[in-house]
Parts: structure tokens; C-alpha cells; sequence
């Protein structure tokens, strides 16, 4: 084992899942208000040690797939114990290694709560939006859809920002704390609004009481507040996910087992969290106590928020990379002022030597066939080999790999928008079908249409638990694969549930205008009709959200790993504003000649079955297209002993202790 200089302060990473003793030292010391001043503190004092890691093992898909006797079993082994080092050929015998315990299962848990109370909060405000709007602010139906969509699509395309600047400049850590004290304030604003400008008379909203008119002025305040939430929420999203893999040393076998775990207990973290807002919360707005919910909803965010900072030493935090923009623009400049030069060999082209990559605390990529034309960037002339050191003119191959990875990802995550135009439905279309039906159950008890999202989530919650306990065991043995599905198949099945999702949204509409009564607003159709639309939504969910997270964050270089985690929020984002496209499209051709059109005010003078029906359409066509792009994907490796992410202390070891152990 080699020598470890302490001026090179080199770590290795302790996992403490389940340790007593990490809860109470976590739990003592200071309060939490002090913990807050410290995380402002920090925000502005960038003079932070560097703390270097060396590697211990990579797997990789590609490595999986050629040698399928690897599996991802739950190791044995406690997670206090040391991932001993085995990347220096010189190594010594009996050297003392100076340890710090940080990050593990007990940190991502706390993290895993902390993002359910925060869905919980969010969707307090999203799930009954559009019924706001139409009851409250007197909206139509399809402006309110379509503001629902465009508010929506903002959340998460503010999830994309936050990450590059997660990635870039900040950090995962800040970018997470600061986006809860942007969507705090904007919760309580909400709450405030609507109690003392909104809801008069008192009551209203309920979908019986009328409410005043509410001025121009009062409306910007409630969409300043709702914006607040969306910037909120939306960059709390890929910072979560990621910060909480970040937890895991994903160079280790331990790691990897762990995250894998991580992204699947996030999603039915996210799906818990909303549970209570989907029936309680749910409920009383229905009944027109609107500022109960909006003010529960902030409730749930302080909780959040204060749990967070208990622990907040206690945090693995890994280091911004640096803009990945002018890395990826060095690479194709590069490429076009060398249009002419023949591409070398691999083992030919440019890059840094050691184990650390020209990409700063990012472990080196191997080089892939694909894209061979911006090998060219990489490729050294003979210029090059006298001043190789001007990146707009050679790049490494780690960096060329990384634009690389870029252009791999696009066709693929294109392909998620049209399954986000379905997951979209969930919030919108299927609530205002599910308005317009018989909503009694169980005799005269009432309940709300957005209650039935609770079919969605108690089907995330089934099918997770089906999928890792019993599907994935029976095709590890079945397939020799160890992972059993690749994210990709499970991307692709998750794409055919959500087709069969949309079928049975179309003929619960069929049968519902079947039922329709003369001079009636609802239905005398049953809306449980809708439980397979949302339960086959939720078990798509499963297979594409969870797959895309594991999919675009583990095959994400190091530099651009909350990016990766973007994407599937970005999807979303996107796929809202495509499902306002299409219904203003439907709603422009349907329309013409003064007919009503396929979405009207009064849905049972409509055809949104039809609507249903264009969207599974559509997304047979996006299946096809997936599955061609998916055959020809080539999976990222990183080189075996190569660089650590570079990590960062942010305040001192608990308890101030050193933990020495001979090697």
C-alpha cells in the first residue's frame, strides 16, 4: 500500500450506514439555526481544502455485458469497513491512512426524507393547479391546461439550469440548499395570497361557492409566488438525486450496489412524499380550504430543509467540474481546423499522462468508435507536438469522449419527451376527465379527481418492490446478466406501458360519454373507471423515469453528472410545452367551422378520447424510433485506475477526531 503524504490530504471514503454512534455525534454540537449560518457562511467563502481520491475498481456496462458472472449482489462486508487501495504498485506495508467518516446510507436517507417532504410540498401547489385556476381565477379549461403545462415545463426546465450551474460553479451541495430558500419563501407568499387577497368569500373555490374577481395586480402575485415554487422545486430535483448518489463511491462494488439502490428509493421517496398531498391535501383544497394546504405544504418544506442541516457535517460533497460548455466547443473547434488531417490510431491520439484526466477531478475515459470524425480533435500534427497545450486546438481523448457522450445522449433522451407528454396527462387531462365523472365511492363519500393519482403512486410503490425483489433476481438467473435489465430496456418498457396507458385513458372517455345525462355536468360513470390509466402510468414510471435516472447519471462523465440527472427532468420540461403544442394544434383544426373541438369548456360536448388516442399514436412512432437508436448505443468505460472525483470538506470532522488504521 503506497506512502500517503498528509500535505496531499488523501482520503478514502468511510460508509457508516446503520451506525448509533454517527446518529448521535450527527445529533449534538450545535443547533440548527447554527448550522444554516454556517452553510450561508460557506456560500461565500470558496478557500476550501482539496481532498484527492485515488481508485479502486471500475464497472462499467460494457465490462458487465463481457463478463456477465460479475452481479451487483448485495456485498456482505459493513459499510465502516475501508475500501483498501489498490492502484500503487509500490505499495508498503503498515502505513497510516487518515480516514473520515462521511457520506453512506445514513446521510442519503436523510436526504431520501428530506426529498419526500419536499414532493410533498410541491405537490400541495401542482396536483389541484389547474382547478384553481378554473375555479378561483376563473380560467377556461384549456388556458388553464396549458398554463398548468407551461408552469410545469418550467419547473423542470429550471431543473436543467440548476444542474449546469450545480456542475459548473456551485456545487450539488449549495445548489440544493439555495434552491429550498427560493421555494420557502414562495410557499409562504402562496399561502399568504391566497388567505388575506384571493379566497372571498371565505370558503369559496369548492367548486359550489363562487369567488370574487380577483384583480390583475393580486394575479401577478400568485403567479410571482407559484414561480418562486416552480425555481424552487425545480433545481431541489437533480441536486437530490445526485448529491445522494454522491454519497457512494461509485469506483467500489459497495458503491455501486448502493446507488443503484439509491435511484430506486428516490423515486418512491418522490412518490411517498406525495401521497398525503394527493389525499389529505387534496381534499380539503377540493373543499375550497385552500390556504390549509398551501400552508401544510410549507410546513413539510421547513421540515425538510431543518433535517437537512442536522447532519451537515456529515455530507460527502464532491467538487464542481468546471463549464462543460467550452470543454465540448474546444473539442468541436478542434475538429474543424483539423477537417483535414487523416485521424490517428487510438493509441496515437492526445492525453494527459498519470491517472488524473485533463478534466479537472474526473476520472479518464476510454476511447469509443463512435464519432471517429471528432477524434480529429485529438489527433497530434506536428504542430501539436510542439505546443500541445492550446485546447482549442488539441483535446484529450477524455475530453473528446465527453462531447462524445453528449451527441450519444440526444437521440435517446429525444425520445423520452413524447412518454413525458403521457406522464404530463397525469396532472392535467386526466383531472379534468376525472371532474366530469361520478366521484362518489362507497355509498355518498365524495372524492376528489386528483385524488386518484394515489393509484399511480401506490403502483411506483408495487412495481418497485415487484421489480427488485422478484423480477430482477428470476431474470439474473434467466439472462447471466447481472443487472438483468440494461437501463435501456427498461426505458423501452417503460415506453410500451405508457402506450397501453393512453389506450385505457381512451376508452374510459368512450364510456364515459356513453353515460352522459342531458342538462348534467358529470358523468353517472364511476371514476374508478380511471385506476388502470393511472396505475399503467405508474408502472411505466418505474421502468422509464428510474431507468433514465440510472442511464443518463451513470453514464455521465464525472464533469457533467448532475447534467445527466437533468435530463429526465428536462424531458418532463419539454414534454409539457409539446403537450401545449398539441392541444393548441388540436384545439386550431378541431375547431374550425365554429365547431366546439375535441377539448371544449364542457368536456362531455368534446372528444378527448380522441386526444388520447393522436398521443398513443404518436408514441408508437417514438418507440420505433427509440428502439433503432437503442440497438446501436455504445455504453461510456472509464479506465481502470484512474482518478478520483475530487471532494471537498465543508466544515470540520465530527468530533474533531482522526481515525488512524494501519494498512
Amino acid at each position: 500500500m503506497g506512502v500517503m503524504n498528509l500535505n496531499e490530504e488523501v482520503e478514502n471514503m468511510l460508509y457508516y450506514a446503520g451506525s448509533s454512534k454517527a446518529v448521535r455525534m450527527s445529533t449534538k454540537g450545535r443547533s440548527t439555526k447554527r448550522a444554516s449560518g454556517q452553510v450561508l457562511k460557506l456560500i461565500y467563502n470558496q478557500s476550501h481544502h482539496n481532498h484527492l481520491l485515488n481508485i479502486s475498481d471500475v464497472y462499467g456496462l460494457e465490462r458487465e455485458r463481457n463478463d456477465p458472472v460479475q452481479s451487483h449482489e448485495e456485498p456482505t462486508n459493513n459499510n465502516n469497513e475501508v475500501e483498501r487501495e489498490r492502484d500503487d504498485p509500490h505499495a508498503t506495508q503498515s502505513t497510516n491512512r487518515i480516514l473520515k467518516k462521511r457520506g453512506g446510507w445514513i446521510c442519503a436517507n436523510v436526504l431520501l426524507v428530506n426529498q419526500a417532504l419536499v414532493t410533498l410540498a410541491y405537490f400541495g401547489v401542482s396536483i389541484n393547479l389547474v382547478l384553481f385556476l378554473t375555479r378561483v381565477l376563473k380560467k377556461e379549461n384549456a388556458i388553464a391546461l396549458n398554463q398548468v403545462s407551461i408552469w410545469t415545463g418550467i419547473v423542470y426546465l429550471f431543473s436543467f439550469f440548476a444542474a449546469f450551474i450545480s456542475d459548473s460553479y456551485l456545487g450539488r451541495f449549495r445548489t440544493f440548499f439555495i434552491s429550498q430558500l427560493i421555494l420557502i419563501p414562495g410557499l409562504i407568499l402562496l399561502s399568504i395570497t391566497s388567505w388575506k387577497l384571493m379566497l372571498k368569500p371565505k370558503g369559496c373555490g369548492d367548486g359550489n361557492l363562487e369567488c370574487q374577481e380577483v384583480s390583475g395586480s393580486i394575479q401577478n402575485i400568485f403567479f410571482l409566488a407559484i414561480f418562486m415554487v416552480a425555481l424552487g422545486y425545480g433545481g431541489h430535483q437533480p441536486t437530490c438525486v445526485t448529491f445522494g448518489a454522491d454519497q457512494f463511491d461509485d469506483t467500489t462494488q459497495t458503491g455501486l450496489y448502493a446507488r443503484s439502490k439509491f435511484f430506486s428509493f428516490f423515486y418512491v421517496a418522490l412518490n411517498l412524499g406525495s401521497v398525503l398531498s394527493n389525499s389529505l391535501l387534496v381534499y380539503y383544497e377540493d373543499k375550497g380550504y385552500w390556504t390549509l394546504g398551501f400552508l401544510l405544504s410549507t410546513i413539510a418544506a421547513l421540515l425538510g430543509l431543518a433535517l437537512f442541516l442536522v447532519i451537515l457535517k456529515w455530507y460527502r460533497v464532491i467538487k464542481p467540474h468546471g463549464n462543460p460548455i467550452p470543454r465540448i466547443l474546444q473539442v468541436f473547434w478542434a475538429m474543424f481546423k483539423k477537417w483535414d488531417v487523416q485521424v490517428g490510431a487510438p493509441s496515437e491520439l492526445y492525453e494527459v499522462q498519470g491517472s488524473e484526466s485533463a478534466i479537472k477531478g474526473s476520472r479518464k475515459i476510454v476511447h469509443s468508435e463512435n464519432f471517429k470524425f471528432l477524434d480529429k480533435a485529438a489527433t497530434l500534427t506536428s504542430k501539436d507536438r510542439v505546443d500541445p497545450c492550446n485546447p482549442w486546438r488539441t483535446c484529450s481523448v477524455t475530453q473528446v469522449e465527453e462531447a462524445k457522450c453528449v451527441l450519444n445522449f440526444i437521440p435517446l433522451w429525444v425520445c423520452t419527451i413524447m412518454y413525458s407528454v403521457i406522464f404530463t396527462q397525469m396532472a392535467s387531462m386526466f383531472v379534468e376527465q376525472g371532474d366530469v365523472m361520478d366521484t362518489r365511492i362507497f355509498g355518498k363519500f365524495e372524492i376528489p379527481a386528483a385524488s386518484m393519482s394515489l393509484f399511480d403512486i401506490l403502483s411506483v410503490v408495487v412495481t418497485t418492490v415487484i421489480y427488485n425483489h422478484i423480477l430482477i433476481p428470476m431474470l439474473k438467473k434467466l439472462r447471466k446478466y447481472s443487472k438483468g435489465l440494461s437501463e435501456l430496456e427498461r426505458m423501452g418498457i417503460g415506453l410500451i406501458i405508457g402506450i397501453l396507458a393512453m389506450a385505457a385513458a381512451g376508452i374510459t372517455e368512450i364510456q364515459r360519454l356513453k353515460k352522459v345525462l342531458p342538462n348534467k355536468k358529470s358523468s353517472m360513470l364511476s371514476v374508478l373507471w380511471q385506476m388502470p390509466q393511472y396505475l399503467l402510468v405508474g408502472t411505466s414510471e418505474v421502468f422509464m423515469y428510474v431507468g433514465s435516472l440510472e442511464f443518463f447519471n451513470g453514464q455521465a462523465p464525472d464533469g457533467i453528472k448532475s447534467i445527466g440527472s437533468s435530463l429526465v427532468m428536462l424531458s418532463i420540461s419539454v414534454g409539457n410545452f409539446t403537450s401545449v403544442i398539441i392541444v393548441f394544434v388540436v384545439m386550431g383544426v378541431t375547431t374550425r367551422g365554429h365547431k366546439l373541438g375535441w377539448i371544449p369548456s364542457d368536456l362531455n360536448q368534446g372528444h378527448i378520447d380522441r386526444f388520447y388516442f393522436l398521443i398513443l399514436g404518436l408514441s408508437v412512432i417514438n418507440l420505433i424510433v427509440f428502439r433503432f437508436f437503442a440497438r446501436r448505443y455504445k455504453p461510456v468505460r472509464f479506465e481502470d485506475n484512474s482518478f478520483r472525483p475530487e471532494s471537498e470538506h465543508l466544515f470540520e470532522n465530527p468530533e474533531n477526531q482522526e481515525v488512524t488504521t494501519n494498512v
